[in-house]
């Protein structure tokens, strides 16, 4: 499909190595978004469909915010570009051909937000762009292609964050108990989690997973959403997630 249409906006879909998929729209519904955030950085942005999301949603909350977008691919940062001229928030979004290791800022982000790498080398993509995209590359073996990982990712939190900021990503749950380690060596602490099952009889696959920069004074919190039923139609619970974004599915 070479364009996705959302309620709000579209997104062309033909040029990044990174087409639009459930992980990122699951990201984009799922990270809180607070009246108070003002810079928001999307890392790995592919056609630009997380940072469209999250402009969406604060919108709604006012008109002062900015959302830089990056992408080490550079068709992706171009479509991701042409993506966010064609919605009604361009004048608050930039897209930028960057990996994370060279992007310089001096602003200090509310939200951070990634859909990172997480296959292994065995269970590459056929599509060398596409590897490049979502595997954490090894710099002896793939010259010129920076790595990324969810560990990058936090470090680069811990650095960027302001104080009380959050961090959002969404990744398989075997990665839970790594993750969470690594996020407390970068002072970043679970602040919601929300364990994603495809269908009720299975076990959760996916997490959504948002850290505070520093402790926050109150438990976090701890959810499970089912995307559909055994008929493949979403479920109550993310139907009202989605609704401000995907189109209703036919009976």
């Amino acid at each position: 499909m070479a364009v996705f249409h959302f309620k709000h906006f579209d997104v062309s879909n033909e040029r990044s190595a990174m087409k639009v998929n459930t992980d990122g729209v699951l990201l984009g519904a799922a990270a809180d978004v607070l009246p108070t955030d003002r810079n928001v950085l999307d890392i790995g942005t592919g056609t630009g469909t997380v940072a469209l999301m999250i402009a969406q949603r604060l919108s709604f909350l006012g008109e002062d915010f900015l959302i830089d977008a990056i992408d080490i691919d550079l068709p992706s940062a171009e479509e991701a570009s042409a993506n966010f001229a064609g919605s009604p928030w361009k004048d608050h979004l930039t897209a930028c051909r960057t990996g994370l290791a060279s992007f310089g800022t001096d602003r200090c982000y509310d939200l951070i937000l990634s859909n990172p790498p997480y296959f292994d080398s065995s269970l590459k993509a056929p599509e060398a762009r596409r590897n490049s995209a979502r595997h954490v590359a090894d710099p002896l073996t793939d010259p010129g292609i920076e790595p990324l990982s969810f560990r990058e990712v936090l470090e680069y939190s811990e650095m960027t964050l302001r104080p009380g900021g959050r961090v959002c990503l969404v990744l398989p749950s075997d990665l839970e108990k790594q993750l969470i380690r690594h996020a407390a060596r970068c002072g970043l602490f679970p602040w919601k989690t929300l364990r994603v099952k495809t269908v009720a009889r299975k076990e959760p696959s996916r997490l959504v997973v948002q850290f505070q920069r520093g402790r926050s004074l109150s438990a976090p919190l701890d959810e499970t959403l089912t995307l559909c039923d055994e008929k493949g139609k979403r479920t109550p619970g993310y139907a009202s997630l989605v609704s401000d974004f995907l189109l209703d599915q036919p009976d």
